[in-house]
């Protein structure tokens, strides 16, 4: 795995740096993840210059745009300055494949916060942290996540695999994005999109097909949409298994008809839950060796 740089909330890295003076240290994110991490840790509300203990704060209003105040004191408002610390902030994180957010922060949960009513009556859980916002609004195309849904393999490995292309994107975008850079790096993804949906890695297709007669940044953007829209989804059991599929069929490879009907067979047992995905993952990596072939690469890659 490549070094790649995400930011975090500082909190979930071990920092004392809640309202209450403790952390929310996740063993995942600072066990064997951070030798090929390099971190960005932010805490807003500690970078808009709040103390440590500090008087908690929740949203307040509308959800579309609530207000930060003080939980019991609601004259402090600290609606702008974290505004404020975000775009800056933001900006200023440069080049990383990912975020991951503490979630049900008035400051950095990324769904369903509790937004207050003004007279304190009611609740909602319909709420965006405030720097949350600003973050996702201002990289639609970043892998975000809360540490909530970090908490099983399975999700581990579908955010890092969404932060990893991501990654190569950026590194697309750095070199210049041609036709045949965009065809060949679809060429090399697409077992992993058809893994997650068949239908968009289809409508991917048919939109490379339109170059080089279109403005190649204008097929570009549509493409990055949709390709991190379908990572963003679960690819389930049959869903892993297609990508495996297709590069045995797709792409053409040619292993011999015995190995072949074994790495077949491995696919099939899996889908059937009989085997772990390991099984037939390995098997690719082992046919990689003798066979060089890109897609069978990719698909043996996640």
């Amino acid at each position: 795995m490549p070094r790649v740089r995400i930011g975090v909330s500082a909190c979930l890295l071990g920092r004392r740096v809640r309202f209450d003076g403790g952390h929310k240290r996740q063993g995942f994110l600072t066990g064997p993840l951070a030798d090929c991490v390099d971190w960005a840790p932010v805490c807003p509300e500690v970078g808009i210059g709040m103390g440590i203990p500090r008087p908690p704060i929740c949203l307040v209003g509308n959800p579309e745009r609530p207000r930060a105040v003080g939980v019991e004191d609601p004259t402090p408002d600290v609606t702008e300055p974290l505004l404020s610390f975000a775009r800056r902030r933001v900006a200023f994180l440069g080049e990383i494949s990912g975020y991951i957010l503490k979630r049900n922060s008035p400051s950095c949960g990324m769904e369903r916060v509790k937004v207050h009513d003004p007279v304190g009556t009611a609740v909602e859980h319909t709420g965006i942290g405030i720097f949350a916002r600003v973050l996702m609004a201002a990289r639609p195309l970043l892998p975000v996540v809360e540490e909530a849904r970090l908490n099983d393999p399975a999700s581990q490995e579908d955010f890092l695999t969404r932060v990893l292309v991501y990654h190569r994107w950026q590194g697309l975008t750095a070199v210049g994005i041609t036709a045949g850079r965009l065809t060949g790096f679809h060429a090399d993804h697409g077992a992993l999109v058809t893994a997650h949906s068949q239908a968009a890695c289809e409508r991917m297709g048919r939109l490379l097909a339109t170059l080089p007669e279109a403005d190649v940044d204008a097929v570009a953007c549509r493409y990055a949409s949709e390709l991190m829209a379908a990572l963003g989804r679960r690819a389930d059991g049959k869903g892993h298994a297609t990508g495996p599929r297709y590069a045995t069929g797709d792409c053409g490879l040619d292993i011999g008809s015995a190995d072949k009907a074994e790495l077949i067979g491995a696919i099939a047992a899996y889908r059937r839950g009989e085997l772990p995905p390991i099984v037939p993952i390995t098997r690719l990596r082992h046919y990689l060796r003798g066979h060089p072939d890109s897609c069978l690469r990719n698909a043996g890659r996640f």
